[in-house]
């Protein structure tokens, strides 16, 4: 791994990766764009991702340095139909999870689970020996989230919450002290997203519902 990667400073006798601050810097940026429901929300998050990347690849992180190039893909395709949703609405309009929606969200999430915690108990490059069910939840919570965003389906918020009870004590045991303290704040923020797009949802309904009537 070049120097760059591994500079960091040292606080309170344990290093923190400048790759680790500056990517998290970008994910909490990410959070706030989402909050306001803004298309730079997609490329802060790419940078972010990148960041976090070489972070966990440094940290010896396998598993959350997976979960980053999944971020990539992801991503790309939440920003290009954010793109197409504001080309296409006044705005970008978002809105809970069908039954339907909830039902594919939650198995994605089980099934994904499940099937990442044996990769990660039994391949033994990806070197996680703490709690690989931990790392698989994270992994696949982030991915369906991610997803569930580039829908614009509120329910991402509650998604990211569960996320994020998990995160807080895997980031501190993984070394990435600064991803750590980000949960928290994340924990903050989400469901401050979340009563803001819940408000944005109802203030769509009664417009439609105004509109209907004059027609």
């Amino acid at each position: 791994m070049s120097s760059w990667a591994q500079a960091g400073v040292t606080v309170l006798g344990e290093k923190v990766l400048w790759t680790d601050l500056l990517g998290n810097v970008f994910s909490l940026a990410t959070v706030w764009l989402a909050i306001r429901r803004t298309i730079w929300t997609w490329p802060v998050q790419l940078a972010g991702a990148v960041l976090l990347f070489t972070a966990s690849v440094s940290a010896h992180a396998p598993g959350n340095a997976l979960k980053q190039v999944l971020f990539v893909a992801l991503v790309s395709y939440g920003w290009v139909k954010w793109l197409r949703g504001i080309r296409e609405s006044d705005g970008l309009p978002v809105r809970p999870a069908t039954a339907r929606e909830r039902v594919v969200l939650v198995v994605a999430l089980a099934a994904g689970t499940a099937a990442l915690a044996l990769l990660f108990a039994n391949i033994s490059w990806l070197q996680i020996t703490w709690s690989p069910t931990a790392n698989a939840y994270i992994f696949a919570g982030s991915a369906v989230a991610t997803f569930a965003q580039s829908r614009a389906l509120v329910d991402f918020w509650v998604i990211w919450v569960l996320v994020d009870l998990v995160g807080v004590p895997l980031a501190i045991k993984s070394g990435l002290y600064v991803s750590g303290a980000a949960y928290v704040i994340f924990f903050v923020m989400v469901l401050a997203g979340f009563r803001n797009w819940i408000n944005q949802y109802r203030r769509q309904r009664r417009y439609a519902e105004l509109e209907a009537v004059a027609a």
